[in-house]
């Protein structure tokens, strides 16, 4: 093992033709974008739900493009605070899009079952990724059990241990969430090593590794929330700064094992896919370094915007991690 490759299996799921997970660089991570959130500009009354849906249209498919040009896969995440918003913006986003899986960012327990539940009902429980499965939940085998009842493929774990807030903590969390439940009761598992402000983030990257060397699943978190808790970034320095710092927060979440990362607001767009394409790019060539192998998929960030780099790349010389696995290759035979 080395600090970007994993001798375990590293699970890779699919939501709605996505590929999530892997060793660090063979695929993008898959970025989660908000929209409906608290002082989104589109929205224009809570109750009853009223929005701008001309330009919340705009936003989806301006999403789906950067995706496209970038290489890097998407999903939306509607916030939904009540049940009748819950209701309009996912009825607004399936007729939109066809192509973009979507989760629904509710607060708590029954909120976000009652969402499950009105998603089985329109048969969209393949596109679909339950956000989340908390370790604050009161209930966490009943709240499993109704989502297989439900037909819920893909879900997120939230673990988090209030005794120990560091990245051991979020481990020891997941192995009792785990307890609950069985490989084959989903499709694919996300774990959501929870951020909490800007500076912890590094205690939420070091559990991606973590979780990733033990279990083997996708590990991500919202580096987002670090960036918009900074307030003092903007106020001090203004937009500019802050479009940076939040630009690089991502980057360096992207190299340091994510697998999926919630990047906030969709104004952020472009900043951000720009900078996990860029990070993504970095990431494969120093796992390759460590003897993972080169992406062949021409959708790779890598081989999508550095096709003249890769050329060069591919004609290095053995490293010295390639002649010791060939040496190992030869004893082992």
């Amino acid at each position: 093992m080395g600090l970007f490759r994993f001798d375990n299996e590293q699970k890779v799921y699919d939501i709605w033709g996505t590929k999530v997970g892997g060793q660090p660089g063979e695929r993008p991570p898959l970025l989660i974008a908000n929209m409906f959130q608290t002082k989104d500009k589109l929205v224009e009354s809570r109750k009853p739900p009223r929005w701008d849906k001309e330009k919340a249209a705009d936003r989806i498919k301006e999403l789906e493009e950067i995706s496209a040009e970038t290489g890097i896969p998407a999903l939306v995440g509607l916030v939904a605070p009540t049940e009748d918003e819950m209701k309009a913006y996912t009825e607004f986003f399936l007729n939109v899009s066809d192509r973009l899986p979507f989760g629904i960012d509710t607060w708590t327990e029954k909120a976000r079952l009652r969402a499950a539940g009105y998603v089985a009902s329109l048969g969209m429980q393949a596109r679909f990724n339950y956000n989340s499965i908390t370790a604050w939940d009161s209930d966490i085998p009943g709240q499993i059990q109704e989502l297989k009842e439900l037909g819920i493929k893909h879900i997120i774990l939230q673990p988090f241990d209030m005794e120990d807030k560091r990245a051991t903590g979020r481990i020891t969390s997941l192995r009792q969430m785990l307890e609950h439940i069985n490989e084959e009761d989903f499709h694919s598992i996300l774990v959501d090593t929870a951020t909490m402000n800007l500076p912890t983030q590094g205690f939420s990257l070091l559990a991606n590794r973590m979780v990733k060397e033990e279990f083997g699943l996708p590990a991500g978190n919202a580096p987002a929330n670090a960036s918009y808790m900074w307030k003092g970034c903007l106020e001090k320095w203004g937009g500019e700064a802050f479009r940076g710092m939040d630009a690089a927060m991502h980057a360096l979440s992207g190299i340091l094992w994510s697998d999926w990362m919630v990047y906030g607001p969709m104004s952020g767009t472009r900043r951000v896919f720009a900078a996990v394409a860029a990070a993504t790019a970095v990431l494969t060539i120093m796992g390759w370094d460590e003897g993972l192998e080169l992406p062949e998929d021409p959708r790779h960030p890598l081989n999508l915007h550095f096709p003249s780099e890769m050329e060069i790349v591919r004609g290095l010389k053995p490293s010295r991690a390639d002649l010791v696995r060939q040496r190992q290759k030869a004893r082992s035979r």
